[in-house]
């Protein structure tokens, strides 16, 4: 252990939100005065939510840390946002879409709410190749994100939920808001009706379904954020045949499957059976670099039926056609470059760039004592910090260093005593951030 971390009081320390400074939360603009109250109570389900979603609270330590320091040299390695220049044969795409809408022959308005006839097709064509998935039961979408929450809107809030433990906090989040949550435990950090199902090194991150309470919706996600475990075929094939046997449906995350390199699926389509139980959601913004230029995907089988035989891809389409316009069709250019073969083996590179990054982070780690896992199958080191409080590692690392990290219990009550490293960065920071890691842990 750490000299300097042994000395940690390992108490888990709760996350808060600062009071609002916006000038305009009151018709004066003077803070703590009330001009108007409706009549409209606040949602109990909001009002049922943790005090602060997790990134937020990141964004704000590190405010205030910078604020303390203004002379420090910041290196932010926790939010999962990606930093090379996406491909010029993307970009380009784009460019042109954008330019034509200048043009009497090239402009368009309104396109179909689920995406682009052709940019469906090669989802289905590139990236699910051999699995059956058709073109009509492909979603394309402004981020998985987004997705995630429309297939909160799709289901009955009286459906129960089970979670891997720790996962990416909207999961449990878009749960709590649309009523499907219960109440939160302080004692645990859990919710009531939601089954957290315990993913941790002994179990090689992978839920122990024999134990695990029958549930209606199962949210996945392969590879894992933020463990960087990815399911064997072998594991999948279990977690299907759970769902059929308990008439279960799973929403499978696939937003870092172009990151696996090995024999790992990339889709739970892989598994025999799975369009009779499974959603999945996929993103272009951690292989393509899309995250702030926003494009996925979700495929809704035809086989997916409710339990009066109803397909349900006709209530997805509904709720989509009800809650969205479509994704930009300047967006959807750059997506269909993405997955032609010039732009596909453009990305390669950025993702191959981001896994060595990977490897220096979990190469530091272990030089120092640390047992860390993920790097290989994601761009995530998911690094253990026996014994310690998540956000005190967050805060020493912070503190000593200048670095951004996340703490772990931030992904659930069984993140505790992680924190999650991002190696989304430029190499000359995450060489730099090696360094300061060595000397001062």
């Amino acid at each position: 252990m750490p000299s300097q971390l042994s000395s940690f009081m390992c108490i888990p320390r709760a996350i808060s939100v600062q009071p609002s400074t916006d000038p305009n939360s009151s018709k004066s603009g003077r803070a703590g005065r009330i001009d108007h109250l409706t009549k409209i109570p606040r949602s109990v389900n909001m009002e049922k939510l943790q005090s602060g979603y997790l990134f937020p609270e990141i964004f704000m330590r590190e405010a205030e840390y910078a604020q303390r320091n203004p002379q420090a040299r910041l290196i932010r390695l926790g939010i999962g946002d990606t930093t090379e220049p996406i491909p010029n044969i993307i970009t380009s795409a784009m460019a042109k879409q954008a330019l034509a809408l200048s043009t009497k022959q090239g402009y368009r308005g309104y396109g179909a709410e689920q995406g682009n006839r052709e940019l469906k097709r090669a989802i289905a064509e590139t990236l699910y190749h051999g699995m059956q998935v058709k073109e009509n039961e492909v979603f394309v979408s402004d981020g998985a994100q987004c997705d995630i929450s429309r297939v909160q809107i799709l289901l009955d809030a009286s459906l129960s939920v089970a979670v891997q433990d720790p996962t990416f906090p909207a999961y449990i989040d878009s749960s709590v808001i649309v009523g499907r949550a219960g109440k939160l435990q302080a004692e645990t950090g859990m919710y009531k009706k939601i089954v957290y199902m315990k993913c941790e090194p002994e179990n090689d991150f992978f839920p122990d379904l024999t134990t695990t309470p029958k549930t209606d919706v199962i949210f996945f996600c392969s590879p894992n954020n933020p463990t960087g475990s990815a399911a064997s075929w072998q594991q999948l094939k279990q977690l299907v045949e759970f769902a059929k046997a308990n008439g279960s449906m799973i929403i499978y995350d696939s937003a870092y499957s172009a990151y696996i390199s090995d024999e790992s699926p990339r889709s739970i389509f892989e598994i025999p059976g799975a369009k009779e139980v499974a959603i999945e959601i996929s993103s272009f913004s951690k292989f393509a670099g899309f995250t702030g230029v926003r494009l996925g995907w979700t495929v809704v089988p035809e086989e997916l039926l409710y339990a009066n035989g109803y397909p349900i891809i006709r209530d997805y389409n509904r709720i989509v056609c009800t809650c969205f316009n479509g994704a930009s069709n300047i967006v959807q250019a750059g997506g269909l470059a993405c997955l032609s073969p010039e732009g596909f083996q453009a990305l390669k590179t950025s993702i191959g760039y981001y896994m060595e990054n990977a490897k220096v982070l979990v190469d530091t780690f272990e030089s120092l004592g640390l047992k860390v896992h993920g790097g290989k199958n994601s761009p995530y080191a998911w690094v253990h910090f026996p014994g310690c409080s998540s956000w005190d590692v967050f805060n020493h690392i912070l503190e000593r260093a200048a670095i951004v990290t996340i703490p772990g219990v931030g992904f659930g009550p069984g993140g505790e005593e992680y924190i999650r490293v991002s190696a989304f960065g430029h190499r000359e920071s995450v060489l730099e951030a090696s360094r300061r890691l060595r000397k001062f842990l």
